[in-house]
């Protein structure tokens, strides 16, 4: 028996997977402001866009279950539509029909004017940085590229993105300005990768000049870096770095292995003495700059021996922020021509490895923050604290730091200095220096 749907013409958006799917739903849901449409973001809505992740395994289950649940409610009548774009859709479109044939309509990544024709809006080309931000008010992701060029090896993306397109410095700039009118602080830039950003456009890397027109919009306190590649990294990125203070001291930099053999069946590009100068280069230029990187263990082909080798290299390096993932063995990449011969056990055993290391490391580099002042911007405030954290830290996959609530007042957004007093693993307890 069908009951009657609460919200008639509210369009909910529900997102999966990483930050460039959660700008990707932030334009989609700016778009259908424009157009006068009821939009809202994981609330109750009787018409349902799921923008889903294709990337790995893990991900793409959590996509298609995330579907036929909301497939249930419609069947349940408490949904009267749903549709489905991203990059599983665009990754599985035919076999997603097939299986799933009650979505309404599926969408790929680059269809997003088709999405709004059935949703009954219109596409305006003129909206240059005009998004419904569903992150904290404090910081917001700007998307400076999309797609990727690069070979790697083990890599979906590019059948799900494309090509590398970078964006052009003054639509960014535009799009940080309407971004800080609107309170965000911290500009959080992504892309697939952000070493290549300005080759299509610019004949050149120009990543350092967009970090320099971006300073100068007044209202951003910061800007952080998110997925650079080593291959072919602008070393005058860090000469902004270090001459600008709003460029956070701060590098996400997925390095995925460190073993010659694995690294080349990779398609990296790079070995392990380059990738090793490349950071000392980075530590010796910006001394202060924290390093954020992310492992596979369990590629095809990883033999114990290659393993104990990251592992020693992981020990060595000290990285500040780190996390390691299991080898999806993705259909239509390269790697997937190989045998996926380390079993799912041994995959987990290695991860679980690196993780105790890092965490070893991560506790020791707390440590001795203990008794250090830190500027902090704070996040939110969960049960008894207010959750911050500092420029070497980014939202949701580092350290935070935790001030005891009953004992100061702070507004989410602001900026406060504190005195870090206890340190584990990956928090920092804190209190607020008097000004």
């Amino acid at each position: 028996m069908r009951t009657k749907s609460l919200k008639k013409n509210r369009i909910n958006v529900v997102t999966l997977g990483c930050s460039k799917n959660v700008y990707d739903s932030e334009v989609l849901m700016g778009q259908l402001k424009a157009s006068g449409k009821d939009v809202v973001h994981e609330e109750e809505g009787n018409i349902v866009v799921i923008n889903t992740c294709g990337f790995i395994n893990n991900a793409k289950e959590e996509s298609i279950n995330t579907i036929l649940e909301f497939m249930q409610k419609k069947e349940d009548g408490e949904v009267d539509k749903v549709f489905v774009t991203g990059c599983l859709s665009e990754r599985y479109k035919p076999d997603l029909q097939k299986e799933i044939p009650n979505v309404d309509q599926y969408f790929g990544t680059t269809e997003l004017p088709g999405l709004l024709k059935a949703l009954g809006a219109d596409y305006r080309h003129e909206l240059i940085g005009e998004r419904l931000t569903t992150t904290p008010k404090n910081y917001a992701y700007l998307k400076i590229a999309e797609g990727c060029d690069r070979p790697c090896s083990f890599c979906a993306i590019p059948l799900m993105r494309g090509k590398h397109k970078s964006t052009p410095i003054e639509n960014l700039v535009i799009e940080a300005e309407k971004l800080a009118a609107n309170g965000v602080k911290e500009l959080i830039l992504i892309a697939q990768d952000l070493t290549y950003y300005g080759l299509d456009i610019y004949k050149k890397r120009n990543l350092a000049e967009l970090l320099e027109a971006l300073v100068k919009v007044d209202g951003i306190e910061w800007i952080r870096l998110h997925y650079a590649f080593p291959t072919g990294f602008p070393m005058d990125v860090l000469d902004v770095m270090n001459r600008e203070s709003k460029i956070c001291n701060y590098l996400d930099i997925p390095l995925q292995h460190i073993s010659d053999t694995i690294l080349k069946s990779m398609r990296r590009g790079t070995t392990k003495e380059k990738t090793t100068k490349l950071l000392n280069e980075f530590r010796k230029t910006v001394p202060e700059m924290t390093i954020r990187t992310t492992l596979i263990v369990g590629y095809p082909g990883e033999t114990e021996e290659n393993f104990q080798e990251l592992k020693q290299w992981v020990t060595e390096m000290r990285f500040e922020r780190l996390g390691c993932f299991t080898y999806s063995h993705e259909e239509n990449t390269h790697a997937f021509n190989l045998e996926d011969d380390v079993p799912e056990e041994v995959k987990m055993q290695r991860a679980n490895e690196i993780m105790e290391i890092q965490s070893q490391i991560s506790w020791e580099l707390n440590q001795a923050k203990i008794g250090n002042e830190f500027k902090v911007v704070i996040d939110r405030k969960e049960g008894n604290y207010f959750v911050g954290r500092t420029e070497f830290d980014s939202p949701d996959v580092d350290n935070e730091v935790l001030i005891d609530a009953s004992k100061c007042y702070l507004k989410t957004g602001e900026f406060t200095t504190v005195k870090v007093t206890e340190a584990e693993d990956f928090d920092l307890y804190a209190e607020v220096v008097a000004s």
